[in-house]
Order: structure tokens, then sequence, then C-alpha cells
């Protein structure tokens, strides 16, 4: 049987039939001028599916010079995906890759057994102040991928499966929905969807995945009577048949899930592993900083500097 930290054993009847399981409200946190509302983890909920992070990054405006600047940092045992709506961000890794994500392409970064990369707006042509809003999400990768080698795939917005028609515009931008399948699949069945609604329009929740999900990016909806506005995680009870429908302003929707993974996740700052054995391997041969011959490199290009791990 597969592990869902939020599965109620008791089948609700009659008047006790709620759609929701969760509800999460996001943490703040500004990380001067540029705020960023955490999702999951959460207390009640670590993971959606096999979606164990979710951040949404802004909206804000950086001067030129003055925008996102992540130095090299590791990871272990998930996948990352960033996902703009507005502005763009610059992509380096130890793998070699020196890529830029803009609105509505997919970066996909499988770290597996480890990667280094970092993210930074550093456009030496920007003169005018930029718009800058998305999501990054991490995927918690299944046991026999945990030892992967580390991998990055960029897709353009053109070949992300894009569906419209009944004021819907949906786009898939990871896995498999609505007898679409996107051009990364990920290590485990999943989904993840954005959709962009116009007032009074339905959107069906996508059924076979076990675990399902949504993120209010803009607007509200409403479901079985309840309204979610901006800001605001839900997670469905599973199998439900499950539609929400935009409010007066329309909306946009982050949808995710997928199967659960065969257990929890331990977590200790960019970290992800099935034990904290693992954890602790990765966290000393990052303080170790042997990047010519130990477990982790340097991003080619971006070496000259890398957050050190922390004391704790």
């Amino acid at each position: 049987m597969s592990w869902n930290p939020a599965l109620d054993p008791h089948c609700p009847t009659g008047d006790e039939v709620d759609a929701i399981d969760t509800v999460i409200v996001p943490r703040a946190r500004d990380l001067g001028g540029f705020e960023v509302r955490r999702a999951l983890p959460a207390p009640r909920r670590q993971m959606v599916g096999p979606f164990i992070f979710f951040d949404q990054m802004g909206p804000a405006e950086f001067l030129p010079t003055r925008g996102m600047d992540v130095r090299p940092h590791p990871h272990i045992g998930l996948a990352t995906i960033s996902y703009l709506f507005r502005g763009r961000m610059h992509h380096r890794d130890s793998l070699g890759t020196d890529a830029w994500i803009e609105p509505g392409a997919v970066n996909w970064m499988v770290a597996g057994r480890g990667i280094t990369h970092s993210e930074r707006t550093d456009d030496a042509t920007q003169t005018d102040p930029m718009p800058f809003f998305g999501i990054q999400t991490w995927v918690a990768l299944p046991k026999d991928a945990e030892d992967s080698a580390p991998d990055f795939v960029h897709a353009a917005e053109a070949d992300l499966p894009l569906l419209e028609g009944e004021g819907k515009r949906v786009r898939l931008i990871l896995g498999s929905a609505y007898g679409a399948e996107a051009p990364v699949s990920g290590a485990s069945p999943m989904f993840y969807i954005d959709a962009v609604l116009d007032r009074g329009a339905a959107i069906p929740m996508p059924d076979g995945h076990e675990d399902r999900g949504f993120y209010v990016v803009e607007g509200s909806v409403t479901i079985s009577g309840q309204t979610f506005e901006a800001g605001q995680m839900a997670v469905l009870r599973p199998g439900d048949r499950i539609s929400a429908k935009a409010g007066a302003q329309g909306a946009r929707l982050m949808l995710l899930g997928g199967d659960t993974l065969e257990g929890p996740r331990y977590i200790w700052w960019n970290l992800v592993a099935s034990s904290k054995e693992r954890i602790e391997a990765a966290k000393e041969a990052w303080r170790e900083g042997d990047w010519a011959h130990g477990r982790f490199s340097l991003p080619p290009g971006d070496d000259q500097e890398f957050i050190p791990a922390p004391e704790t």
C-alpha cells in the first residue's frame, strides 16, 4: 500500500462528505523586496503526490542588477520545476547547463544522487525594471531513483500541450492529464498544470491519479460551495470527481498531484531523502567542499562562490 500522510481511514458518508481534505495557507517570507510564499511542506501535509515543495515567487519588480541572486547550492533526491508567469531567470548547474527560463517554458532538473546549481537574474543587458512572478516546486524521487544520475531538461512553451475551450486555457507542464502527455514525464506518475479560467468557467480535477490538489495563483474558485482565494492551496479527498468554478474575476490555478511515494521523506536545507543517513552523507560531502574529486562540483561559469551549509 502506498503511503499518504493525510489519508483519513474513515470514509465519510451523507452530510460528512467534503471534497476538500486539507486547506493550506502558505507562509510568507520577505527576501528583501522579494516575497516567497511556501505552501509545501506544511504542518498538516508534507506532500501532494510526489510534490514536496511549492513556492510562489513574487510578484515582484526587479531593478537592473538588483534581482534574484541565488548562489550555487546542492540538491539530492528530488527534481525541481521552475515555471514563470513573468520575467526570466538564469540557470547554471554542475552538468554544465547554462540556460534561461522564460514564461511558459519548463526547466526540469533531476538531482538524483547530487547536483549543484545557481539561479540568478543577471542579464547584463537589462536596463529597465523587470516584473518577476513564478512558481518553483520540488518533486521527491521514488527510492529506486534516488541514486540516479543528475539530469536537466528544458521544454519550450510551444512544446507543452495546450487545451483550450469553454473559457479555459489549460497547459500541461509535467506528466499526464486529460488524455495529453507532457514532454517531461517524471520519475513516477504525476501531473502539473497551469489552468487559466474565464469568469464562471469550470475545470474538472484530473482523475486517474491517487493524490490531487490545486493552488490559486490569481482570482478565486468555488468547489462544493466553498470559495478559495489567491494564495490558498487545497488538497482533495482521493477518488472524488470534483470541478472548480472560477469567480467573478476569473482564476489562474496550478493543479498538481500523482501517486504517493513509498513513505515519508526527510528534508534538510535543500536535500531530500528517504533516510536520515542519506541526508547526513550529502551534508558532509557539501561541507568538505572537494569540488574537484568529491560528490559535488560547482557549475562551470559560476564557480567563484557558493552557499555554505547551515550549522544546524
